[in-house]
This record gives structure tokens, sequence and C-alpha cells, in this order.
């Protein structure tokens, strides 16, 4: 059986000219039933004549085209101008004279090139029209034959507004799908910075440091175990990383907690970092995405620390309110430059992107005794 929640989506996939064909047949049926002949547009004075094979063929040129006004506006325009002008000639005046206003109404929506020579020759078409009907006796009224021009061009206005307004919201599908690519790149970005920086710096500050300790087999090989507990470590995180950015993982996202920072100072010490961490109040269940940046805050900052200020003391105090998130990360300034690789600049932008987006606050500023301190307000209470 067919499953009637599918018959809406079934229709849609279909061709617009299968779609359009039942208002062509519908016009068509109307126009031919007795109790409806010659009740349809009359522009003259002419008398309605009865209906005939030549009638049937009239009304079927006027209507059928109607199943091509998206496919082909142009030739169903043309068509339906002519049945309809052999309609009032005759004297028919069919109900399917409804179909020159749709004809118009679809050719200014769809049709692409030679719009401006279409209704030129259309318009001037009509002229001859309008004198065939007089010659016959119609007697119009020049006041009615403008009227009725500028209903038939008020059909075409309407189209060419539909098309532009159609235009306009193409254009701004497209801004948006380009900003959420850029956005989403930028995250992506953001992510693997975070993630990569943080590993890779500890991993050459340790690797640089082992260099000094060939005199020392037992400090050589606890650093080389804490380089490849680092490279593990990130491996881990960066393939943690490509699950969520691949669309069929449907793992919920755990917001890093307090046990999570103290593993990333272990990590930092490990490195030989000297690190204080102080923390304040207890996490709110709810902090979600508060946790997160205040993680990213902390990580950012320490890999910073581990680059150009390594060796000197380095103080993380985390305080937990009730409204928001305190971070403060500093250092004394006694360090030097770790042999690692230079910053892009990045870290530090990332991370009061993050912050605001938040509602937050971000501060990273040089201390008078050549440190550096970074310092961030999170609010809380927000739902991951």
């Amino acid at each position: 059986m067919i499953d009637l929640r599918r018959v809406p989506d079934l229709w849609r996939r279909c061709d617009v000219t299968v779609r359009d064909f039942p208002l062509a047949l519908l016009l068509t049926v109307l126009s031919l039933l007795p109790e409806f002949q010659g009740d349809g547009t009359q522009i003259s004075e002419l008398p309605s004549r009865p209906y005939g094979l030549l009638a049937v063929l009239v009304i079927c040129l006027e209507c059928l085209p109607l199943t091509v006004r998206r496919r082909w506006p142009a030739a169903a325009l043309v068509l339906v101008s002519l049945g309809f002008a052999l309609d009032q000639l005759y004297g028919f005046y069919a109900v399917g004279g409804i179909s020159l206003p749709i004809a118009l109404i679809s050719a200014g929506a769809h049709l692409e090139r030679h719009r401006r020579i279409t209704a030129i020759i259309l318009s001037a078409a009509y002229v001859p029209l309008m004198v065939a009907l007089n010659l016959l006796g119609a007697n119009e009224s020049l006041p009615d034959i403008v009227a009725f021009y500028v209903a038939l061009a008020l059909s075409w206005v309407i189209g060419s507004w539909l098309r532009s307004t159609r235009a306009a919201e193409a254009e701004r599908r497209i801004h948006v799908a380009e900003a959420t690519r850029t956005a989403e790149r930028t995250r992506i970005a953001r992510e693997l910075h975070d993630v990569v920086t943080h590993h890779v710096t500890a991993m050459v500050v340790q690797a640089e440091a082992a260099r000094y300790l060939t005199g020392a087999p037992d400090r050589l090989d606890a650093t080389l175990s804490a380089v490849t507990d680092t490279g593990r470590r990130a491996i881990t995180d960066l393939r943690h990383l490509l699950d969520l950015l691949n669309p069929d993982h449907h793992a919920d996202i755990r917001a890093p907690s307090v046990g999570d920072l103290l593993t990333l100072v272990e990590q930092t010490r490990l490195a030989g970092q000297p690190v204080e961490f102080i923390q304040e109040g207890e996490p709110a269940e709810s902090a979600g995405s508060a946790e997160f940046v205040t993680y990213r805050v902390v990580q950012e900052s320490l890999t910073n620390a581990l680059k150009y200020a390594h060796g000197s003391q380095t103080a993380v105090h985390v305080r937990y309110g009730q409204k928001e998130i305190s971070v403060q990360v500093s250092t004394d300034g006694s360090g030097s430059r770790a042999g690692s690789p230079g910053g892009s600049g990045r870290g530090l932008a990332g991370l009061r992107e993050r912050v605001e987006a938040l509602g937050g606050e971000f501060r990273a500023d040089r201390q008078a005794d050549g440190g550096f301190a970074v310092r961030a307000s999170i609010p809380a209470g927000r739902p991951s």
C-alpha cells in the first residue's frame, strides 16, 4: 500500500509538466461543460455562438498549453494568446479564457530570455485583435480597450514580481549557505587549532628538554614516556574530533569537567611548566557551553605559556559562580620562549569569539613584570 504521507513528496518530485497538466485539463473540461458554455471572458459585444468541433479545438488551444507554462513559458503564452484571440473572434467566450492571465503570470515568473521583446510583441498583437473585433462590429470604447490591456499587463507584472522575489530568496539562501559553510570551517579550524596546538607544543617542549637529559637516563626515559603519552592523547582527541565532524556520528558531546581541567594542568606540568591550579566553587549542572569554553580558555592559555614563557610560574584560577565562570591564567615573566613553532594568532582570537558568543568578556594583557594574563568571564547556566 502507498503511504499517504509520502504523496506530497512524490508529487513534488514529478516533472513540472505533470504537475501543471491537471490545471490545464480542469479548465478544458469546465469550458466544455454545457453549464459553463459562454460564461467566460468577453471583451466585445459580439453575439456568442454555439459550441461545435471548432469550439473544442479553440478551447484545447486556449487551455492545454498551460501544461508547459513553466517548462516553455514563451511557447505556452503564444499558444494560449492565439487560442484566446480565436475564442473572442468566434464568440465562444469559454471559461478557459482565464488561461491568458495565468499564462502571462507564468511567463513573467519563468521566462528567462527575451522578456522585453516578448512583452513588446504581445502588446503589438493586442492592437490588431482589437481592430479585428471592431471590424466585426464589437464597437468597444477606447477606455474599455485600455482597461483590459492594463489588466493583462498587471498579470505580467505580478509574474515579474514573483520572479524577483524568487531570485531574492535564492540569493538569500546562497548567502546563508555560504555563511554557514564559513562558520563551520571556522569552527573546525578553531577546534583543530585547540586540539593540535596544545599537544604538539607540549611534545615539542618535552622533546627539546630531552636533548639535555642524555646524561640522566631515568629522567630521559620519563621525558620520552611523557612525549609518547602526549602523542597518544593527541591521537585520541583528534579521533574524537573527527567523530564529531562525521555526520553519521550520533554520540553525545560531553562537556569537559573539573577532572578534565586537572588532567590538562597535569599534562602541562609533565611538559616542564610549573602550574598552580586554584578552583573556587563547583560548576553548575547546566553550565553546558560555559564549561567547554572554560576548558578551551585554560587549554589555549597553558599552550601559550609553554610557547612563550616556558619554565615560568603559571597560575590557573577558576571560580565557579552562580551566574558566571571566571577564569584567569597568568605567568610571572621569568621563563623563556620554548623552541616551538611560532603562533598564528588564531588562538586568542578564537577564545575571544567563543567567550563573546556566550555574552561574556575576554581580555589578554601583558603584565608589568613581563608576564601575561588571560582573563575571561563566561556566563553560566546555558545548556550546550
